[in-house]
């Protein structure tokens, strides 16, 4: 991988070609980045027994750490916009690293608030940086690029609670810190990568610039009104996610009677299938349009949903699998949409999106663990069951003159 890292051949035009080594790599050290953060919420039962911890005070951890992310990173994005910043992704994974460790020997709530808050920096500096080297290594197949680079995500959010459940529950908290070799791998791959982003940035700055800023050819009402309607739509889709994520473990334990372990095999089936689905999403966007990929994948989730708190043990776990994976599908259609309603701000358009799912995310931990605490978590899940209706707004996306495009 180093000898394609560094091909100066490849370097001068990035934009020609897809880079499917620098894609693999961003999508790797993205997945080394997601398993360290699923780790987080994997744990909440290992933390709720050891710091007599309710419902609340666990939607407080995953809110200090999605929080953190989503206020930054949309600062971070304009930054590097006009910034470029090539190792802030190793920078951002020293932030995950010494979370990571902290959270292994936090003492008491405090300590572990901070914890997920440092996590949450370094998911925060991370992503913008990451989806632009994705799009600058895509070739023109952007929405093949990013789902690349999101499925690594993904995937280490579906291995974090399998390694939670083998790794943490029998051996505690302080087991932790057996993964910060995982964030050290990851510097360093992170580090190879700022390299050749540099020199990738140095190529394009070589270049003749472009006399005309590129324009979506819409009004700037009607690029208000679609990311508007996009941030909705994210707002869907990870509000009902954190529903899953932070409490599907509690769910199945108090209405099923499983065992922590078992409860845990559920929900890496759920994220498994939640990366199968981000996979499928871009590639899919750019051969039939994304409008139609984002539209199916939040309403076309919403019968699955409405069924879920009913269904027994079996069919709780292939709703759920079915529900990961259509309703993932859209988060790279939606990011390459509004990076085509925002040409030439892929990273303010990358830290406001991931931040504000993160944001979601969090705040839905927050409100529905307290919602919990008040009620039960099966109500819980009758609630954010009408969440994908809101995928009717998606109608009102404009088509930006896309047309399916047939590759040779």
């Amino acid at each position: 991988m180093d000898a394609k890292l560094n091909a100066p051949a490849r370097l001068a035009r990035p934009e020609e070609t897809t880079l499917f080594a620098i894609l693999m790599a961003i999508s790797f050290s993205h997945l080394m980045n997601d398993i360290i953060q699923s780790l987080v919420p994997a744990i909440y039962p290992v933390l709720k027994t050891s710091f007599a911890l309710d419902f609340g005070q666990i939607g407080l951890i995953t809110l200090a750490f999605q929080l953190t992310a989503s206020l930054l990173q949309p600062f971070v994005g304009l930054f590097t916009d006009k910034h470029p910043s090539p190792y802030s992704l190793a920078i951002g994974m020293g932030f995950s690293l010494a979370g990571l460790i902290l959270l292994s020997i936090a003492p008491n709530f405090g300590t572990l608030l901070l914890a997920a808050s440092l996590v949450g920096i370094g998911s925060s500096v991370f992503h913008p940086e990451a989806s632009r080297v994705a799009r600058m290594a895509s070739g023109g197949q952007h929405g093949l690029a990013q789902s690349l680079f999101q499925v690594g995500g993904t995937a280490g959010a579906a291995l974090g609670p399998l390694l939670a459940a083998f790794i943490v529950v029998p051996h505690g908290q302080h087991s932790l810190a057996w993964f910060s070799s995982i964030a050290l791998i990851a510097m360093i791959l992170l580090t190879a990568i700022g390299q050749w982003y540099g020199r990738a940035i140095a190529a394009a700055r070589a270049k003749p610039r472009e006399s005309a800023t590129p324009s979506s050819g819409l009004s700037r009402r009607k690029v208000a009104v679609s990311i508007s309607i996009l941030l909705m739509l994210i707002f869907s889709k990870f509000f009902y996610t954190a529903s899953i994520s932070s409490y599907y473990t509690f769910y199945l334990i108090q209405k099923f009677h499983l065992t922590v372990q078992d409860a845990q095999i559920f929900l890496f089936l759920f994220l498994g299938a939640m990366a199968i689905g981000t996979f499928l999403g871009g590639p899919i966007g750019d051969r039939i349009g994304r409008r139609y990929v984002i539209w199916g994948s939040i309403l076309g989730v919403l019968p699955f949903t409405l069924a879920l708190p009913y269904a027994n043990l079996v069919m709780t776990g292939v709703l759920s699998v079915v529900i990961g994976l259509i309703l993932s599908s859209a988060f790279a259609a939606i990011l390459v949409y509004a990076q085509e309603l925002m040409p030439g701000k892929v990273g303010t358009v990358a830290g406001l999106f991931f931040g504000f799912a993160f944001g979601m995310g969090g705040l839905g931990a927050a409100l529905l663990g307290a919602l919990a605490d008040h009620t039960s978590i099966t109500f819980v899940y009758r609630v954010c069951a009408f969440l994908p209706a809101l995928g009717l707004f998606a109608y009102f996306l404009p088509r930006l003159g896309e047309e399916p495009k047939a590759r040779s």
